[in-house]
């Protein structure tokens, strides 16, 4: 409690709250605006944010991927075009609603369940992450190797989806590929840099992000064509009836205890617990048969899910340095561009910064409900902006945000090439998380690897003679094991 107190005196600072005001307004305008998340937000204000002082940057990038969750439920419910992939299940009724005129209470149930969620969801990471970090400080190398297995074994499972998990696969080892690149660190030889000098520095991750998250996406964005959904008026009153307040409230709480761990696992991301939460209020409704037709339980649950997730995913990052999401892939790079590794370690040595974002949670949450209740019409307006105007502006800025990282036109090439190859993973279905998290993930999962056979004098059996090591890679097989198995099944069934 006093480490969380001391994090309120660093998020309450004026400059600071102006920084987190500013985190979840973009945010809320970036979840608004369809095709646009906060990993490539953060992507493109990466090199914007060099001389920022690390904690104001950091409590204004936690600020915009909270409010792209929040904003995302916009689209969703209006315009029947999810602004983040997390809510896509939000759509299903939440459009419902607003074609029966009761967008009001559809955006109101979604607002007030992200606040309540997202408040609950960071109590309960201020409470697990001491207990993560205690449980960290017990990890060896062999412990934190066995644990990135599993967690590249989690990402082309989960973010691969049915039917592409060796696209993921794919993904996953063109991000250790590129991880791989430049000088190495054991034993100084130059590898995979072909004789070209710009390569001995190795792939910034900034680079990589802006190019797959900012000229990927956009690319794939615009090779979709025009947007033919019709924008659907807000009508009535954004205040929830006393029957829809009764409807909401317990699907909020069940969302988030759903959404929270789902979030904390590798992998885990919004989409899943939003999936589970739906699943289950379908399955606990008194009116099951609203479900698909414009049921609030079937956007209050989501809803909460989905903001939940969020915290969730910042347990792993800041106790273990794992991220679990393609944002958390991005918001790691943005800690290690301020030369700041997340881990236990960052507790000790950096408490306040730590604590001072997760402070930044709890102030930003009720900023967003401000924002989003009174201003549902200014965030709609934002869907009028063309969407050449749009796209080419993210180009641009793009262009501008590579070439400052090092002022080098080598970085202007290289985001051109990384934003083509995440182009093409879009269109053959690949997810893109996995190569972020294979970059950034893979140079120390080497080291972990070298250093515990080094310790070990060369003996491989110091992975599966720790429990905790042979509990994880355990873990990692039988997941393997069991998409094999379903895949054989599916295979087998006749046509």
């Amino acid at each position: 409690m006093s480490d969380l107190l001391s994090g309120f005196a660093v998020a309450l600072q004026p400059i600071n709250l102006l920084w987190g005001l500013a985190g979840v307004t973009l945010g809320t305008a970036v979840g608004v605006l369809p095709g646009i998340g906060p990993a490539l937000t953060v992507a493109l204000l990466l090199p914007v944010t060099y001389g920022l002082d690390p904690t104001a940057a950091l409590i204004m990038f936690a600020g915009i991927y909270y409010g792209a969750m929040y904003g995302g439920s916009t689209t969703s419910i209006l315009l029947n075009a999810p602004g983040e992939s997390a809510t896509i299940v939000t759509a299903l009724d939440g459009h419902q609603m607003a074609r029966n005129g009761r967008a009001g209470a559809a955006l109101a149930t979604a607002a007030i369940g992200s606040f309540v969620a997202g408040t609950l969801a960071t109590l309960a990471l201020s409470l697990a992450a001491p207990l993560m970090v205690r449980m960290a400080l017990a990890f060896g190398s062999a412990e934190y190797f066995a644990l990135m297995v599993l967690a590249f074994v989690m990402v082309t499972t989960v973010l691969g989806g049915r039917g592409a998990r060796l696209a993921g696969w794919v993904s996953l080892l063109l991000g250790l590929a590129l991880g791989s690149v430049g000088i190495d660190g054991l034993s100084g030889q130059a590898r995979f840099t072909f004789g070209i000098a710009y390569l001995l520095d190795g792939i910034d991750p900034v680079i990589v992000a802006i190019g797959l998250f900012a000229i990927g996406e956009t690319l794939w964005v615009v090779s979709r064509g025009p947007e033919s959904d019709q924008l659907l008026p807000v009508r009535g009153s954004l205040w929830m009836t006393r029957d829809e307040w009764r409807r909401s409230w317990k699907p909020w709480l069940r969302g988030t205890a759903i959404g929270f761990p789902m979030g904390a696992l590798p992998a885990g991301g919004a989409e899943l617990p939003t999936l589970m939460s739906y699943a289950v209020e379908k399955r606990l409704a008194a009116r099951p048969e609203e479900f698909g037709h414009g049921a609030i339980e079937a956007v209050a649950g989501p809803e909460a899910a989905n903001n939940a997730s969020a915290a969730g995913t910042l347990v792993p990052l800041l106790t273990l340095g794992l991220p679990t999401s393609a944002t958390a892939a991005v918001l790691l790079a943005a800690f290690q561009q301020f030369g700041l590794q997340p881990g236990p370690l960052l507790f000790e040595h950096e408490p306040k910064l730590v604590w001072g974002v997760i402070a930044s949670l709890y102030v930003g949450n009720a900023m967003l409900l401000v924002l989003n209740l009174p201003l549902v019409g200014l965030w709609v307006k934002l869907l009028s902006i063309p969407r050449p105007w749009l796209y080419g502006g993210i180009l641009v800025m793009a262009s501008l945000g590579a070439f400052s990282v090092h002022r080098s036109a080598g970085d202007l090439l290289l985001v051109a090439l990384v934003g083509i190859a995440g182009f093409v993973l879009r269109r053959i279905d690949a997810p893109i998380a996995p190569v972020m998290i294979g970059l950034i993930l893979g140079p120390s999962a080497e080291q972990h690897l070298r250093r515990a056979l080094s310790i070990s004098q060369g003996d491989w059996s110091v992975f599966v003679t720790r429990p905790l090591s042979a509990t994880l890679l355990a873990v990692a097989g039988v997941i393997v094991l069991a998409g094999l198995w379903r895949r054989s099944v599916k295979l087998s069934r006749p046509a």
